[in-house]
This record gives C-alpha cells, structure tokens and sequence, in this order.
C-alpha cells in the first residue's frame, strides 16, 4: 500500500462539477492499494499517518500531528502510484491491484484513520475526480508498507 499524503490548508475533491469532499487545514491522502495489500497495511499506514508529526508547532517545528493541530483528511483512490515505467513511455498498472480487491481497502483505510480520531472524507472510488489542493510548505510525504 502506498501513500501520498500532502499537507493542505485547503484541499477538495469534485466529481462531475459537484463537490464530494471538502477540508480546511489536514491532509490530502493519494492512496494505492497493490496485490499484496490487506487490512494489515491498511491499519498500520492509517495509524503512522494520525501520528506523523508533519504539521509546525509554535517555533515552526515540525512537531505536531494532524490530531494535534485539528485537522481533517481527505482520501483519494489513486491506482497510478504503482504505475511502471521502466519500459516504454507508456506507464504499466499491472501492480495495482484490482478495483474489487481495492474499493474495500481503501474505505477500510478511511475508517481506520477515523477510528484515529481524524475526521475523514473520501473522493469517489473509480470516478474521474477534479482534486484541488492548496500545499502547504510544500509538504508532500511518501508512505510504503
């Protein structure tokens, strides 16, 4: 599983025009489940990310979590994070595993986060989805596990 978290002070997801998610200060979470995944990864990923502490204390530290700092997040399905480009100019998705494998995981992940005390938003699993984010730093952090 892996995860592309990006601090936001604002991020929002809209499918067809029509908002679906929306935050102020927190995370955008890009999320990519692979054939070897389950609720294990799922789990652990959720709780490393409500304790990662990425977010600036009083001193402009990088001390504080996003429980710490109130915020919320937003998960977005994103099947292109195994993209395979070693060959060609033409990426390969063959690791990313399959929607019915997936869908499950990624709900299962947004559930874990929430049970972490992170209010916790999804965009559309399989749609085409306009994801606004406003970086904040930039931060943007990569996740595997």
């Amino acid at each position: 599983m892996r995860a592309l978290l990006q601090r936001v002070k604002h991020g929002k997801v809209s499918v067809d025009n029509t908002p679906i998610a929306e935050i102020g200060q927190g995370l955008v979470i890009l999320l990519g489940v692979g054939h070897a995944d389950g609720e294990q990864q799922a789990k652990f990923l959720a709780e490393k990310i409500a304790a990662l502490r990425i977010f600036e204390d009083a001193q402009g530290k990088s001390n504080l979590s996003i429980l710490d700092v109130g915020g919320a997040a937003i998960v977005v399905s994103q099947f292109t994070l195994y993209a395979d480009t070693r060959k060609g100019c033409r990426p390969s998705f063959t690791d990313a595993a399959l929607p019915e494998v997936a869908a499950p995981l990624v709900e299962k992940f947004a559930a874990f986060l929430a049970a972490q005390g992170v209010p916790t938003q999804t965009g559309e699993f399989g749609a085409h989805m306009l994801v606004k984010i406003e970086n904040d730093g930039p931060v943007t952090i990569w996740l595997e596990r």
